[in-house]
């Protein structure tokens, strides 16, 4: 009798032991689902980080906010593997250097901006960043870029007050989904292996062309005709955005 009495109650145990690993499942299951609507920031201003992954199209995009030499080693790669990109400069940048303005947008790529100072937004006080925005698109319109869209705020710093003071000013903010920190030189082959590896439809490739960077140029040689290779086509962010296609960075 005893040893009957023994196996209900291990089998009772057993029983509730199952029923609580079940209850807490789905608890777990529900509650995924039911925080959804709470993180959804629907009807916020977002900042644009990567375009849609059902055409074959890429966006490069490169930094500057000073030095005046690797830009024209980057341009010179663009130009030999016929590829566009977007070039996001700080205004002070752009008022000093015109010319290389002039070059870039003569070499068929967009240009964004980066404010006019390059000093993180998160750092400053909302009136200081309404001041900075209002002055790199005055300087912007002075140099003849009087409908510049597209701003990467300086260093990618930015939050829900700095996105609703851009929206305010009729442009969109643009991240990116892909970095190869170029900036810390981490090697050659470490920026190529990065952006081939990575790099696919739909993508925002994060560069730069300040003097800071030793090897980005080098790395182009290489990586502009492996995204060649994966059927990826250059693209400015408007065009990334709009799914259009630029004949002049038709790839071959």
């Amino acid at each position: 009798m005893s040893f009957y009495t023994w196996k209900a109650e291990r089998m009772k145990r057993y029983g509730v032991v199952v029923a609580l690993a079940f209850f807490c499942a789905l608890f777990l299951w529900i509650g995924q689902w039911s925080q959804l609507p709470v993180f959804s920031n629907e009807g916020e201003p977002r900042a644009l980080t990567q375009g849609s992954d059902k055409n074959s199209n890429v966006a490069l995009t490169f930094n500057i906010s000073w030095g005046t030499e690797k830009v024209h080693d980057v341009l010179k790669q663009l130009e030999a593997n016929k590829a566009q990109a977007t070039f996001f400069v700080s205004g002070e940048w752009a008022e000093r250097h015109p010319d290389i303005i002039k070059a870039i947008h003569e070499g068929k790529h967009e240009i964004g901006m980066m404010g006019y100072k390059y000093e993180s937004y998160l750092e400053q006080k909302p009136a200081q960043v309404q001041q900075d925005l209002n002055k790199a698109k005055e300087t912007f319109e002075k140099l003849g870029f009087e409908e510049i869209k597209w701003i990467r705020p300086p260093h990618g710093h930015m939050d829900k007050e700095v996105l609703k003071m851009i929206e305010d000013k009729g442009m969109q903010a643009v991240q990116w989904s892909i970095n190869p920190r170029d900036w810390e030189n981490p090697g050659t082959n470490s920026i190529i292996d990065t952006v081939l590896n990575e790099g696919s439809e739909g993508d925002i490739i994060l560069m730069h062309a300040s003097d800071s960077v030793k090897q980005t140029a080098k790395a182009l040689e290489v990586i502009l005709p492996g995204l060649k290779q994966k059927g990826l086509k250059f693209v400015s962010i408007t065009e990334l955005v709009s799914g259009a296609e630029s004949e002049t960075t038709q790839i071959e």
